[in-house]
């Protein structure tokens, strides 16, 4: 998948993973299993709040997709939501239309914020609504989401999306307008990413450095983010913060070995020479 536009902050393209990480992202089943044999650790995290979560699926990905994480996320005590918008085939208008309603209903009927959870694409999509309608919404936590693609970026889902790409409603910018020159999010975000990504270059899968915009990197394929014990840990973790306060993520020291030093975009120059990624 990519985005177009014209970026305010210049960089040089980003290839696509390469066929070794894309190779790798048939190791899902073995990260899966994973998921169920670490599951316990989930328990170490605070009981949730019972707020709404609203989990939105990735490109060409359902709601069965995202089982496992709605479950992990259930279990902690959160009223977790599917998006019900059927296959996610890129933003049609029906989907964004249904997103849109969909956060409308999730947060009408609980009278509480809502907190999105997008895995790929479903990331970029929750940047989207978080921007639209931040009264409805508590945070934002995206998986393997490339929002920072622009024209000339790689990834290995390219040849799928222009076959769809008909299908898609030409007015929804999600494409046409760089990361960097939208305002930035009014309400916490995290993008965990993963260096292993063999779909979305990990570099366009991390935020900007700034006060509630944090990035977490985890050891996992594009394909198993969704069901991977790191990924579910972190997702836990920022669902217990606080409505209205923030704090950066910190795992236990026995978890610690799951999560290598993360990097971030940081201006330089006030923007004038572009930016560079930095370690946190």
């Amino acid at each position: 998948m990519s985005q177009h536009g014209n970026e305010t902050l210049p960089r040089k393209p980003v290839a696509a993973p390469s066929l070794r990480r894309q190779l790798l992202e048939m190791s899902w089943p073995i990260e899966a299993a994973g998921f169920m044999t670490m599951a316990p650790l989930l328990q170490l995290g605070a009981i949730g709040d019972g707020h709404p979560v609203l989990v939105l699926p990735g490109f060409t990905a359902g709601d069965g997709s995202t089982l496992a994480l709605r479950w992990a996320i259930r279990s902690q005590g959160y009223v977790t939501h599917a998006w019900r918008q059927g296959r996610n085939l890129g933003p049609t208008t029906a989907i964004i239309d249904g997103i849109r309603a969909r956060l409308a209903e999730v947060a009408d009927r609980s009278e509480r914020r809502v907190s999105l959870v997008g895995w790929s694409l479903g990331g970029i999509y929750a940047r989207m609504l978080a921007r639209e309608r931040p009264e409805l919404v508590r945070q934002v936590i995206t998986l393997g989401s490339p929002y920072r693609m622009v024209e000339g970026d790689g990834s290995s889902a390219m040849v799928i999306w222009r076959r769809l790409q008909h299908l898609h409603d030409a007015d929804v910018d999600l494409g046409r307008i760089a990361e960097q020159a939208r305002p930035r999010l009014t309400v916490p975000a995290t993008s965990i990413y993963s260096r292993r990504d063999g779909v979305a270059p990990w570099q366009t899968c991390i935020d900007q450095l700034g006060p509630m915009a944090e990035n977490i990197e985890v050891y996992s394929s594009h394909t198993a983010l969704g069901m991977h014990p790191a990924v579910a840990y972190a997702v836990l973790d920022r669902l217990s913060v606080r409505e209205g306060e923030w704090r950066p993520f910190r795992p236990p020291l026995p978890l610690r070995m799951w999560y290598p030093r993360a990097v971030g975009w940081k201006l330089r120059g006030h923007g004038r020479r572009g930016a560079r990624l930095v370690e946190l």
